[in-house]
């Protein structure tokens, strides 16, 4: 089995012959004087692999626009979507310094990345299932959400079922869902039809799952499409203790004496939530 590769969008940068396999003379060129340059500059103690971010953050704004958040433009460039967080202001919590300079390869990878190149193919389904499941929370039926879409009437469904499993989606599909529900989380399903019964059925449908609604992603929008984002909506504070002293205790190897120490809790209260919840306990020493 072969696999096409991608038109390089321009030929401006080294990313045509790294990320796209372009061969063209010039572009060879283009690379071959950019590993002399780099050779001299470090022999002179000149080299500065660092550039101005501004760029890329206004690249990134435009992305956003299109529907395209900084965590898909990091999978569609092949970084990690940490090395992007310093360059905004987290949504909530502690404020931080914006960082405003970055690696020379990281930003001609992000910059490469344009919402023509981003529309091919399929992508992670996570975004587009957790926006599904939103306005479903919301109270919007998944049958009246798949008529706004213009998919069939099940396949709303199917999306949301589907992404559980790993399964991915069409990048326009992606697209779709995020523009209907960026159109559709401010408005009301009653103003379009939906009769109070069936709202009430979305909404306890979502409440019984602990789908967050649109509210709770409005401030955590950066995280949306993260598949590593873990939503601690609609827990207890039990329930999160104990699956915050799980993750210290199984990825950092403290004991529940030091895990409660650092949550700030009574080993007591640590025991207590392992009690109420079993599937986060962690088997080490007391």
């Amino acid at each position: 089995m072969t696999t096409a590769v991608r038109e390089a969008p321009h030929h401006n940068t080294l990313t045509c012959y790294t990320n796209y396999g372009c061969r063209l003379p010039e572009c060879v060129k283009r690379l071959r004087a950019y590993y002399q340059n780099r050779e001299a500059a470090l022999k002179a103690g000149q080299w500065h692999p660092f550039v101005d971010a501004d760029p890329v953050r206004e690249h990134l704004h435009m992305l956003a626009e299109h529907n395209i958040t900084p965590y898909r433009a990091a999978a569609m460039a092949g970084i990690g979507a940490r090395s992007l967080h310093p360059l905004f202001q987290p949504r909530t919590g502690r404020r931080r310094a914006v960082r405003h300079t970055m690696r020379v390869e990281i930003a001609e990878k992000i910059l490469a990345v344009t919402p023509d190149t981003a529309a091919p193919g399929r992508v992670d389904s996570t975004g587009t299932a957790r926006r599904i499941r939103a306005l479903v929370a919301d109270g919007w039926p998944m049958r009246h959400l798949s008529h706004h879409m213009g998919f069939g009437s099940t396949y709303v469904h199917q999306i949301v079922q589907r992404a559980d499993k790993g399964h991915l989606v069409l990048a326009r599909t992606a697209g779709i869902v995020a523009e209907q529900y960026d159109r559709l989380k401010d408005e009301k399903p009653s103003d379009h039809g939906v009769g109070r019964r069936l709202i009430n059925l979305a909404s306890n449908h979502g409440a019984t799952r602990r789908w967050p609604p649109t509210s709770y992603w409005a401030s955590r929008m950066d995280d949306i499409d993260d598949p590593h984002f873990e939503p601690m909506y609609g827990l207890t504070r039990r329930e999160i203790i104990a699956h915050d002293a799980g993750e210290l205790m199984r990825t950092g190897g403290l004991d529940r004496a030091s895990a409660a120490a650092r949550l700030g809790v009574s080993k007591a209260y640590i025991d207590h939530a392992f009690r109420d919840h079993p599937q986060y306990a962690v088997a080490v020493a007391a």
